[in-house]
């Protein structure tokens, strides 16, 4: 079928165009107003962080993670922090530690790569190698004391029964560790908040190691994994679980342990969900943002470095329960 010619435009059409019906600035709907804005000086007087804060998007979201939080710790609900490697490599190890020590924290999930840095920064004050560095020639990952020392306190710290972040954090509290006052799994066997540490076999450089009992790893893991599971009972009605740098493995662990709670009879709804990241992911809005809280509850996103975003939360914390 032949194109038609474009029409050229007519004086009726230019016409109808001017008809524009308008109505008041002033009668419309608005959604930004100066209410909402940021106020410094209330802030100067104060001290309040939240005055620099508009009341308006993430501003919003922010104050309500923090009310979320301290509502849960009040209470008596669960606050489980769950948190990829990189949290303790951006140095945040002594804001978790306090936050556990004042009692926040019902409980700490880790992946493998968790439990490496830990006991590194434990041992030698020092973690994080220069991957880039070593795979060339194929010494990446290759350190001797690291998967020694973790292999090691699996077997002494009976791990099939108590689980990876018991034995670890036991082995680290009561070893000769110099800068154990800097980890997090001997803070948390101090603080009795259990540490649940979940292991993708192959992960993780210390799998390279001849001394790893695979087996063994797998059992004190998948402890871990019903632990983690009883612990998300107390998510139910007001509790708080925060994800914060994992983008896959931990979102996958808590919607499974999350159907299993719930697979079993225990009603676990209507709780809070944070997602802490640099980037935000399919996977972490799927899993933790979304699905868990689409029959009750409110699931949230925080887009920042962690070096950056969690001293902030923890300083809105500490303002908002300045005694506990």
């Amino acid at each position: 079928m032949p194109r038609q010619p474009v029409r050229p435009l007519i004086p009726e059409d230019l016409q109808a165009l001017q008809r524009v019906r308008t109505v008041s600035v002033r009668d419309r709907r608005h959604k930004v107003h100066v209410a909402d804005f940021v106020d410094p000086q209330a802030w100067q007087a104060s001290g309040d962080l939240r005055a620099l804060f508009p009341r308006l998007l993430k501003g919003l979201d922010i104050a309500d993670v923090v009310d979320g939080f301290v509502a849960a710790h009040q209470r008596g609900r669960a606050v489980i922090l769950a948190m990829g490697a990189h949290v303790i490599k951006c140095g945040l190890n002594p804001v978790l530690i306090d936050m556990m020590r004042r009692g926040w924290l019902s409980g700490l999930v880790l992946n493998g790569a968790g439990i490496i840095h830990d006991l590194e920064v434990a041992l030698i004050g020092a973690t994080s190698e220069d991957v880039a560095q070593g795979l060339g020639s194929g010494a990446f990952g290759m350190v001797e004391e690291t998967p020694r020392l973790i292999n090691q306190a699996l077997r002494a710290h009976d791990a099939g029964r108590l689980g990876v972040g018991a034995a670890l954090g036991q082995a680290i509290a009561e070893g000769d560790y110099p800068h154990k006052a800097h980890s997090l799994l001997a803070a948390a066997y101090a603080c009795r908040v259990p540490v649940t540490v979940h292991v993708a076999i192959g992960a993780d450089t210390i799998h390279m190691h001849p001394s790893t009992d695979a087996a063994l790893l797998g059992a004190a893991s998948y402890t871990d994994f019903q632990r983690l599971t009883l612990l998300l009972r107390g998510l139910h009605d007001g509790g708080c679980y925060w994800n914060v740098g994992s983008a896959v493995l931990l979102p996958e662990v808590f919607l499974k342990a999350l159907t299993l709670c719930r697979n079993t009879g225990h009603a676990v709804e209507r709780f809070m969900t944070v997602n802490l990241d640099m980037q935000q992911h399919y996977r972490t809005d799927a899993n933790v943002v979304r699905r868990p809280t689409q029959d009750g509850g409110r699931g949230y996103t925080l887009t920042g470095h962690h070096e950056i975003m969690l001293p902030l939360l923890y300083a809105l914390l500490l303002q908002a329960m300045p005694d506990q």
